[in-house]
């Protein structure tokens, strides 16, 4: 099974379904969907009765992920576009036809990630600036220019990024990542009022939000590292269990804010 095909088998057994809440009948995109995070995330948005349109820069990570949702949920409809997130009209492109083919888009997921740093402040290469601007930045601002429009239009518009706290307390040996971030934030955190304003004095139907984390972890990772605390790290299906509960509360709730999944600064 690829990406682009669909399938519609019987949920893998002891499969957890729960498709009568706010995501059900949604259409949201994942950018990024074939890291851990995205894996999971796809997952959880195909379990609570969402259609998925995933998206990532690596093809095979890509149809793994979209598999491995159509596996564990039969009856989803998930599927798989490769998107070059660093081209503004690719990704309105993908925009558009997500919600031409679907009627509808409702949400966006922005899971593109990366990072570099140093062992010091003074050896801080200005070429992992370069890299994380395009990763971490340029790819926020092509998506939610793109979707911004179709997110109005639904009654239930949820533009996510997933944030570091590093980006409110920087460290010597993150400079770039942390200021990347923290620009990925203030550009989020802009839609955010540009959704307050669309509503008016009914208050905003769409939202814009940031999940908050001090990093991820799963379970390849504790498989390399069996001794390893991972102290405040947050599990990828706990995040994306947050993720897909912020479809629960009202947009007027959570539209501008920052959502702690670790210890605030």
């Amino acid at each position: 099974m690829t990406a682009d095909q669909e399938a519609n088998t019987e949920p893998a057994p002891g499969t957890r379904t729960d498709r009568g809440g706010a995501l059900a009948g949604a259409v949201v995109a994942v950018a990024g969907a074939g890291g851990p995070a995205g894996r999971a995330t796809v997952l959880r948005l195909a379990e609570a009765g969402a259609t998925v349109v995933a998206a990532d820069a690596d093809p095979e990570r890509l149809a793994e992920a979209v598999d491995a949702a159509r596996y564990a949920h039969g009856g989803a409809t998930v599927t798989g576009d490769s998107v070059d997130l660093f081209d503004l009209a690719a990704t309105r492109a993908w925009a558009a036809r997500t919600e031409k083919e679907f009627g509808r888009v409702d949400g966006l997921v922005h899971l593109v990630g990366g990072w570099r740093g140093s062992a010091t402040f003074a050896e801080s290469d200005p070429a992992d600036w370069e890299l994380l601007e395009k990763l971490l930045i340029r790819t926020v601002q092509h998506t939610s220019l793109a979707f911004h429009d179709g997110l109005l239009r639904s009654d239930r518009g949820r533009y996510l990024l997933i944030s570091a706290a590093g980006a409110t307390k920087p460290t010597a040996g993150n400079a770039a990542y942390a200021a990347a971030k923290a620009a990925a934030e203030a550009w989020t955190l802009a839609l955010g009022d540009a959704f307050r304003k669309a509503g008016g004095e009914e208050g905003p139907r769409a939202a814009a939000a940031i999940l908050v984390i001090k990093a991820l972890v799963h379970d390849a990772m504790r498989a390399e590292r069996p001794n390893a605390k991972f102290a405040g790290f947050t599990d990828v299906t706990e995040l994306a269990e947050a993720i897909a509960g912020v479809w629960d509360r009202p947009a007027r709730e959570v539209n501008g804010n920052r959502l702690w999944l670790t210890p605030g600064p």
